[in-house]
């Protein structure tokens, strides 16, 4: 057997932050695969525990720059969790706003990654060129594209400015018409089947082995959702349906998160509704966090982001953990990786959103004489979609 290893990262353009793993490959075929995290460790945990709660949510917000308000929102609820803190009408329907917008602007960043690793950059083009007006909702609302600031203990630091709502919502109803083209192009294209379905299968055993959450689990038939589950914010009072198919392959998840998208668009525009007629206060006066420990959960755009805190009655947690998402649906590339061809897995490896950027780059086979072999996974990846495509058209 002729194995060889590639290796990827620590450092690597397709990874958003340092991680580490390692292809084992026989011939064509990957065989095994190896995990390796902690490379580039902030010490947010350690940092948050020398800061004021205040201080604390501005950090977290940082964490990771496509989910920033998924963290500060996870700590919101832990923080208020600890001194059973209620949040006003108005501020929850904020908060919900602002995390269906981050979850549509997430999905579609996604989406356009997606396309641009099997050789579809029109999809790229489409998705991020529809995504920036969602960027520009944000600006309107927070006065940031991105590291929004909104999210306080016991409510929102800002007001949806009422003149703003109607603009708004035409916004949204413009991006919706948009996602409906994209979503037709990518449902009737033959190559993009061929080329997607039955790829990266991740089972419903393993992904309940591994403990997915997010779209990498609902795409493989567990209908687990912590905004239905656990709803806090305005979850509870806006409809919308949890997004579960069966498949467990690259194709499932991309049309998981496109339906998800659809359902995103829907949570936002009840929102908007409802902040049209309500002139609520958007922040309670918290004086003080009693003693105690508290736990708070959001529906990240990849999943479950979990934050626990402990308080000793002071202004600051003297304890405080996170656990996000990628954290746990990384290792399912142990199960959906295996078997599969080199060809398929940049895609399967992007296919649970572990915030891979868009860049390139050749990598290296290491036989087992350590004779370095360069190797373009994104060369091989676009000829693989290429030879569908002249399949499919009799070329």
């Amino acid at each position: 057997m002729n194995k060889n290893v590639i290796p990827v990262g620590p450092f690597h353009p397709l990874l958003e932050e340092a991680e580490y793993f390692t292809l084992t490959v026989d011939g064509e075929t990957v065989v095994d695969i190896e995990l390796d995290i902690g490379w580039m460790h902030r010490g947010h945990e350690f940092i948050s525990e020398q800061k004021t709660f205040t201080q604390s949510i501005f950090l977290v917000e940082r964490i990771c720059g496509i989910c920033s308000t998924s963290h500060p929102l996870a700590l919101v609820h832990a923080i208020e969790d600890v001194d059973n803190i209620e949040i006003p009408e108005r501020a929850a329907y904020i908060r919900t706003l602002i995390g269906e917008l981050e979850r549509i602007h997430s999905h579609l960043l996604w989406l356009g990654l997606a396309g641009h690793f099997i050789g579809y950059d029109t999809v790229w083009m489409w998705a991020w060129k529809y995504r920036e007006p969602v960027l520009e909702m944000f600006e309107v609302i927070s006065g940031n594209r991105n590291h929004y600031g909104m999210m306080r203990v016991g409510g929102v630091s800002k007001d949806v400015e009422p003149a703003k709502i109607s603009e708004l919502a035409k916004n949204l109803d413009m991006i919706q018409t948009k996602l409906e083209m994209i979503a037709k192009a990518v449902n009737d294209d033959p190559v993009l089947k061929s080329r997607l379905k039955g790829v990266g299968v991740l089972t419903k055993q393993a992904a309940i082995d591994f403990c997915a959450v997010g779209p990498t689990s609902r795409a493989s038939g567990i209908p687990a959702d912590v905004r239905k589950t656990d709803p806090k914010d305005a979850y509870g009072m806006v409809d919308f349906k949890v997004i579960v198919l069966q498949n467990g392959d690259v194709y499932d998840k991309l049309v998981l998160r496109v339906l998800e998208t659809f359902e995103s668009i829907k949570i936002v525009k009840q929102c908007l509704d409802k902040l049209a007629e309500n002139n609520s206060p958007i922040l309670n006066d918290i004086k003080e966090i009693k003693p105690g420990e508290g736990i708070g959960r959001y529906e990240a755009p990849r999943g479950e982001v979990f934050h626990y805190v402990r308080t000793d009655g002071t202004n600051r947690p003297i304890r405080h953990k996170v656990r996000a998402p990628s954290y746990v649906n990384i290792p399912t590339f142990q199960a959906s990786c295996k078997g599969i061809p080199i060809a398929d897995a940049l895609i399967t490896l992007a296919a649970v959103d572990p915030c891979y950027c868009c860049t390139e780059r050749s990598l290296k086979f290491i036989d087992i004489n350590h004779d370095p072999l360069k190797y373009d996974l994104l060369k091989i990846s676009r000829e693989k979609t290429e030879s569908f495509r002249r399949q499919i058209n009799g070329l």
